[in-house]
């Protein structure tokens, strides 16, 4: 098992290697995005070498101890939620670097474990830059994919947004601005209760606050979120 996956591990950087992308480092750097370790991969190439592998931990954890901005993201895709421990995901979290690794960990990987929802809130408190966006994207993703939680895991959200709102760290604010518009979005009690939330941030004195709850009222308020929750409702009643 080790010689294959040493095997699998160098033909992965292989692949790097031929797939590296200079206009794709480009676009990287323009986003803000650290590319001293990156070969530039394109995100659908990096889902076709993780459909091709298939899940596997071990590979996952070397992947991401090899610090190559590429790895560290195909390790997210790679890894079994099952197998993920909480000492993983505080150790992986704390060497993040660059907000689309934050996003793929907590995206492809993170929200799926058994320690999800108890990270969003703990990280969404914690005062290093990239583990408190975690907590927000931890969020955001939890709205969108556990279609099975109650409103109320979500209403405790907005409460620690109202609470970190003014935070006024581009990557916080946007991942709080991300969580806040998802739980306004996902029915029609929530919609209510995520304007509610924004009213109240827009009082704030921070103008980071402020911005975050104008950006989200303006989508939460617009007919078109407005009609997709009410037919989303009324699907729902009809079941």
């Amino acid at each position: 098992m080790s010689k294959d996956l040493d095997r699998i591990y160098v033909e992965i950087f292989k692949r790097f290697k031929t797939l590296s992308n200079e206009e794709m480092l480009k676009g990287m750097a323009r986003y803000g995005i650290k590319t001293g370790d990156a070969y530039g991969v394109p995100f659908p190439e990096l889902r076709k070498i993780a459909k091709e592998v298939g899940k596997n931990h071990l590979l996952a954890e070397r992947l991401w101890t090899s610090g190559v901005h590429d790895a560290r993201i195909l390790a997210t895709m790679l890894d079994d939620p099952e197998k993920v421990t909480e000492d993983q995901m505080e150790r992986w979290v704390k060497d993040v670097d660059s907000w689309d690794i934050c996003d793929s960990c907590c995206g492809n990987l993170f929200d799926r474990t058994a320690f999800a929802y108890s990270k969003a809130i703990e990280w969404s408190s914690r005062e290093e830059e990239y583990v408190k966006r975690a907590g927000f994207v931890l969020m955001a993703n939890l709205v969108i994919h556990d279609k099975k939680a109650e409103d109320k895991v979500f209403l405790e959200f907005l409460k620690i947004i109202e609470r970190e709102a003014s935070d006024e760290r581009n990557f916080v604010k946007k991942a709080m601005n991300w969580a806040l518009r998802q739980i306004g979005k996902r029915n029609v009690n929530l919609n209510l209760k995520a304007i509610e939330a924004c009213e109240k941030i827009r009082k704030s004195k921070s103008k980071s606050a402020r911005w975050m709850a104008a950006e989200a009222l303006r989508e939460l308020k617009s007919e078109r979120v407005q009609r997709k929750i009410r037919e989303k409702s009324g699907k729902t009643q009809s079941l």
